[in-house]
């Protein structure tokens, strides 16, 4: 045993104490780093469903979100952006900005059954947004104008499928 305790005894615990506390510092600045980077700057986000066909596929597409131009106000009538959805905020949802505040938005009621029509103004401090599948997707047309504060980023790359790798083009509002 007490060559169990002078081998114990002859390790430098303190420098292995030390770099062992100065690498799980480097890790924590690293993942700190990240988050950053992820809430502020640029993320990724897997969009899945109808309301965005045919831009967006179905099964899903894993898309890069600029988050700084929804902070600098830069977003604009036809950019697919990322928001906060208005009926569940534990969610996400990404629609298309169709109406910026203060313009005349018009829209079908219910484009499935009928060619109804109705008009509204974007108020101040809103935008109006929509699915590009007007047949399949909840949007301002049920829930009406969405705060701009809702609005987490702005979609400028598809990642993935790779076949599909590019820029997301702004479509021109209706």
């Amino acid at each position: 045993m007490s060559g169990l305790a002078r081998r114990l005894g002859g390790i430098p615990w303190r420098e292995i104490a030390g770099e062992a506390f100065s690498r799980v510092f480097l890790v924590a600045q690293a993942v700190c780093a990240v988050h950053v980077v992820n809430a502020h700057v640029c993320s990724f986000a897997l969009v899945m469903g109808p309301s965005m066909l045919p831009a967006m596929n179905l099964a899903g597409d894993v898309v890069a979100v600029d988050r700084v131009s929804a902070r600098l106000g830069r977003v604009a009538s036809g950019d697919a952006v990322l928001l906060v959805s208005p009926e569940d905020p534990r969610k996400a949802v990404v629609k298309r900005v169709v109406g910026m505040e203060g313009d005349a938005v018009t829209f079908l009621v219910d484009p499935g059954n009928s060619d109804a029509s109705k008009t509204v103004v974007v108020p101040k401090g809103h935008v109006w947004v929509q699915g590009d599948n007007i047949y399949a997707s909840r949007d301002s047309r049920q829930f009406g104008p969405v705060p701009y504060g809702l609005i987490t980023g702005k979609i400028f790359c598809r990642v993935w499928p790779l076949k599909d790798f590019g820029p997301i083009d702004p479509m021109s509002a209706e």
